[in-house]
């Protein structure tokens, strides 16, 4: 053993690394391989988004050359072509976790459904068919996702799905009379509350129980956010931050037993910035403006930072 594996497993037993940050430096130090899965995971699905950035581009900027008849035919044969690779290869459907049959697997079906979508604008603003009615093109891409999602157990396309919907209500809020930025922080948060609710309920039934964490993450975020705008109104602010009092609270409650690092993250950053508008609501002075940014923005990112490291050790 070396001085530096002695350190190491000295840390391991004081609590300062956990179990896992021990056998990861222990390997490093021995110049043993180690897995980078994660990483090059986020970077194909960033490439696979990149891609369909560019086609979408292509499609916007050169659609009159190629003719509608060539582009409908490659982003029609792309996203066939995703489905029946997926449709080919998949797995019995299961409602537990499904692991993917092959390493492409799950970036095929994501091209597919973001070319879908690159799809759908453009016949939308080609052709029209719907006109003001194009709000109908989300809501039937958020079933369409949803299905995929679930018959191939893929998240990212799920938080397409949730997107998509989320989306549509935003949309649909405008064939309403009045509607004003009130009514659309009452969407938002009739949203979240739906939105979780399906996350519980389908929980409780054990229908793709890992699904629940997208679910829930994207409705504390949506109504993190619409209770924030409430603060930053001019009027009723109060009932507002007390409102946000509440949902941060409710998300420690969550976050701090389960170790789960994000909902302790979203209480205290979107607690910070309501608490922040109050107290400087009236303040003019842009150098006491700045120096308290700087001083409270420096003191939650060392309390954020000394909670991950708890939670990490502590998991």
């Amino acid at each position: 053993m070396t001085t530096l594996d002695g350190w190491l497993d000295d840390w391991k037993a004081r609590g300062v690394i956990s179990h896992g940050q021990h056998a990861l430096l222990l390997g490093l130090t021995r110049h043993q391989p180690f897995s980078v899965f994660l990483e090059l995971n986020i970077l194909l699905y960033v490439g696979v988004a990149a891609f369909v950035g560019g086609l979408a581009w292509t499609v916007q900027s050169h659609a009159t050359q190629l003719g509608e008849v060539v582009v409908l035919a490659v982003l029609w044969a792309i996203f066939a072509g995703c489905l029946w690779y997926c449709f080919s290869r998949a797995q019995p459907w299961s409602p537990a976790e499904t692991p993917s049959p092959s390493l492409i697997f799950d970036y095929a079906l994501y091209l597919g459904s973001l070319t879908w979508s690159v799809e759908l604008g453009y016949v939308e603003n080609r052709f029209h068919l719907l006109s003001d009615q194009w709000d109908i093109y989300l809501l039937a891409t958020a079933c369409l996702f949803f299905a995929l999602a679930y018959r191939f157990d893929n998240r990212f396309v799920l938080s397409l799905a949730l997107s998509a919907l989320a989306g549509w209500f935003g949309i649909k809020i405008q064939h309403w009379p009045g509607s004003d930025e009130a009514s659309y922080r009452n969407l938002a948060i009739l949203y979240s509350v739906i939105t979780g609710a399906a996350g519980i309920t389908l929980d409780r039934l054990s229908i793709k129980p890992h699904f629940f964490l997208t679910y829930l993450n994207l409705a504390a975020n949506i109504l993190f956010i619409a209770v924030l705008s409430g603060v930053f109104s001019r009027e009723g602010y109060a009932l507002w931050f007390l409102f946000l009092i509440a949902v941060c609270g409710s998300s420690l409650a969550y976050g701090l037993p389960r170790k789960q690092f994000s909902f302790v993250a979203y209480a205290a950053v979107y607690g910070y910035v309501g608490l922040s508008s109050v107290l400087i609501r009236d303040v003019s002075d842009s150098i006491f403006i700045l120096m308290y940014f700087v001083l409270t923005g420096s003191a939650m990112v060392v309390l954020l930072g000394r909670i991950a490291g708890r939670i990490g050790r502590e998991s």
